[in-house]
């Protein structure tokens, strides 16, 4: 059920709607947009008695919503979902592309600054790094833990990067929400419902990436699982599903985006690294995510990646991340986007 605000309804009739809702046992998530606020309901098994709502100050119409996925759907919001983060000028979603990019995982301070550095001076505005792996090996490395929270926190304050870092249970979930700026659910644990409404209830962006055999509709489920705790920070990734295909280490699905665009207000960022598994495939995925329609993209980078711990063969060097970079700054005018880059990025471009 959504009950749609008028225009000029005021913060107090706002508020008692919410209030009314509250009250008949359910929970309400007002999302504000350019032109009005609606207000989804949550938590009713049956219909709602539309009478009621409709009987209050402010209250223009109330609206059954069919769709299983109520808060992530344009029919709640129609505007697209645009995650701020105070202090900077990154985003995610709205007129700029956002840029994650970092290593598979946290090996040393070394290796993670210096990486760090380079996509930073290549123009990017997210940091991504596994601090917690989940391998298909339990002989594989599993990554640092707090200590990779603590040098990632280290690379924010000096390169000012937001950072991106995978949860695996509970226990990761809070050290990540404690040290990084975006908490990333891995394609293994898409439907891991529990750890999702954990996830809701931390109130910090949530980047939720598409299991490896997951429909539309189930990756918009698990975005309502966050946004049913009341957190309606959610970014989708589209990072390869498996197929039939022996040419690539998954198939990336491009037409998933503009497929959610049409039916969801979330963003949604792709994963070339992961998608294809191939290192001479990441570019040219890269600059195909943008002009479908993308919000951003996010890849795999490491300054020595014949050595690395984790998903070398996916990994682009430096060079190659600063040659992406070149090339989405001019595709993105021709889709109606934005490539920030600071100062620094774009005297090295030159």
């Amino acid at each position: 059920m959504l009950v749609v605000m008028k225009s000029h309804a005021t913060p107090e009739q706002i508020e008692a709607v919410c209030a009314h809702i509250r009250d008949l046992g359910l929970r309400p998530h007002p999302l504000p947009g350019a032109q009005r606020t609606a207000i989804g309901i949550t938590g009713n098994q049956g219909e709602v008695d539309r009478g009621n709502l409709e009987s209050l100050p402010g209250v223009a119409e109330v609206i059954r919503v069919s769709k299983a996925y109520k808060l992530a759907s344009r029919d709640v919001k129609e505007e697209d979902t645009v995650i701020g983060f105070p202090g900077t000028d990154a985003a995610i979603g709205g007129g700029n592309l956002a840029v994650v990019a970092g290593p598979c995982s946290i090996e040393n301070r070394e290796q993670a600054f210096a990486i760090a550095e380079a996509v930073a001076a290549a123009g990017a505005q997210f940091f991504r790094g596994g601090a917690y792996k989940p391998r298909t090996s339990p002989y594989a490395f599993q990554g640092l833990g707090l200590d990779a929270l603590k040098i990632m926190a280290g690379i924010r304050e000096r390169f000012g990067l937001r950072i991106v870092t995978e949860a695996l249970d509970n226990e990761s979930l809070e050290l990540a929400a404690e040290w990084a700026d975006v908490i990333q659910i891995g394609a293994r644990n898409m439907q891991n419902f529990s750890l999702l409404r954990q996830a809701g209830r931390l109130r910090k962006p949530v980047l939720i990436k598409r299991g490896m055999s997951a429909t539309l509709d189930e990756l918009l489920m698990a975005a309502e699982y966050v946004m049913s705790e009341g957190n309606y920070q959610v970014v989708l990734c589209e990072r390869g599903v498996r197929t039939f295909s022996d040419h690539a280490r998954n198939t990336l699905d491009l037409s998933i985006v503009p497929a959610l665009k049409r039916v969801s207000h979330l963003p949604i960022l792709i994963d070339p690294s992961h998608g294809t598994g191939r290192r001479d495939s990441v570019l040219p995925m890269a600059r195909a995510a943008v002009a479908c329609g993308a919000d951003g993209v996010m890849v795999e980078v490491h300054h020595r990646p014949e050595i690395a711990l984790s998903d070398g063969p996916q990994s682009i060097y430096p060079e190659q991340f600063a040659a992406m970079m070149n090339d989405l700054e001019q595709i993105a005018p021709v889709v109606g986007r934005r490539l920030p880059r600071s100062a620094r990025a774009a005297a090295t471009a030159s």
